[in-house]
């Protein structure tokens, strides 16, 4: 990607731009000081067999990654427990062949183990925050009501101990519904939702990903599409860019099949894959609550874990590479974001940016 540090300057003056133009919003924390100074770096890893099975049981020796290159060391591990056991368990096996959503007895997940043997902190799987973004473009009229109920039937699927937001998006931007854990009230900010006129997707993707980046924990952003973005003035490459270096997953349901718009269907893939997210293309309101669901049981089984770089004299754009450890799992998938980019506090003169997923106090 060329002249990345005029991206990074367009994002920040876009961000200041769009928060100023008087979208309706929702009391939050500070949404204009965001600082950068990677402490921490978390990655949330999916990992799947040929037939799409998620892969559970792995420890975190089973994991290496490299950034840039340079093996990293894992600090901390977390497993969700509703993948069958507890992160304990998985640790206090004996290595074998790992099967696909294997559920172990005597799982204990109430406790949490300090570090293993390779000083690794291993504890179950921290709370996740999810953002719920729905298009009430015009070009959602004829199936709006249908997509209502399937983002509702997602919301309350969601286990009480996540947070939910709900934002909708035609022109502007509007923060319907805080994070919170009050599920029926943010359903009841979905039933509230009418149709608006024309669609600036990446412009509210871009000020969604601003809003989850201060968040610690896992955090991920759920769009539901009707269309093509056609009001726009940012790019979707600098939404991409901006969800990699904050750690957020990128999820987009969209109604619009890709051969009917292939441009926007290739943007999509491309931002929810860079961000360790899926996109799905949906043809009917069953097509979308599958795709939901899908997106449920990706959350809940993925593997978190992070490091502290090693040192690094690159301060731009750094790769990251998780690769698994051991021949009898080379034949399983991950799907994971490829990298972050770092960027100095002096490189932005009007605004800090933090990613607090990438950030993190030394304990």
């Amino acid at each position: 990607m060329t002249n990345k540090w005029f991206t990074c300057f367009a994002v920040v003056s876009l961000l200041f731009f769009l928060e100023s133009s008087g979208s309706k919003t929702v009391a939050q924390d500070d949404p204009t000081h965001l600082r950068v100074n990677v402490v921490l770096v978390q990655l949330n890893v999916a990992v799947t067999d040929d037939k799409g099975n998620y892969v559970t049981g792995l420890r975190p020796e089973d994991f290496s990654v490299n950034e840039d290159k340079i093996p990293q060391k894992v600090s901390t591990f977390e497993e969700s427990i509703e993948a069958g056991h507890s992160p304990m368990e998985a640790v206090r096996r004996d290595h074998q062949p790992h099967g696909t959503n294997a559920a172990p007895s005597g799982a204990d997940p109430g406790l949490a183990k300090p570090a293993d043997a390779t000083g690794v902190t291993i504890s179950r799987l921290s709370d996740s925050s999810v953002f719920v973004l729905f298009d009430t473009s015009n070009y959602m009229y004829r199936g709006f009501v249908f997509a209502q109920d399937a983002i509702a039937d997602f919301i309350r699927s969601m286990d009480e101990s996540n947070r939910v937001a709900f934002y909708s998006y035609s022109r502007n931007l509007s923060r319907a519904t805080a994070l919170t854990s009050d599920h029926f009230r943010t359903v009841s900010g979905v039933r509230s939702t009418v149709a608006g006129d024309d669609a600036a997707l990446y412009n509210s993707l871009l000020l969604t990903v601003k809003d989850a980046a201060p968040l610690k924990g896992r955090k991920a952003i759920v769009v539901f599409s009707n269309g093509p973005d056609n009001a726009s003035s940012v790019p979707p490459e600098d939404v991409a860019e901006l969800a990699q270096s904050t750690g957020t997953i990128i999820y987009i349901i969209s109604t619009r099949q890709a051969e009917q718009d292939p441009v926007s269907a290739a943007a999509f893939e491309r931002m929810s894959k860079v961000s360790g997210g899926k996109a799905y293309f949906a043809k009917n309101w069953r097509e979308e609550k599958q795709a939901f669901a899908s997106i449920k049981e990706d959350l809940v089984h993925l593997y978190t874990l992070s490091y502290y770089p090693q040192s690094n004299p690159n301060r731009g754009w750094r790769s990251i590479k998780v690769k698994l450890n051991g021949k009898d799992l080379q034949k399983y998938h991950i799907r994971t974001r490829d990298g972050y980019r770092l960027l100095p506090a002096t490189a932005l003169p009007t605004e800090e940016y933090t990613s607090k997923a990438n950030e993190a106090e030394p304990k």
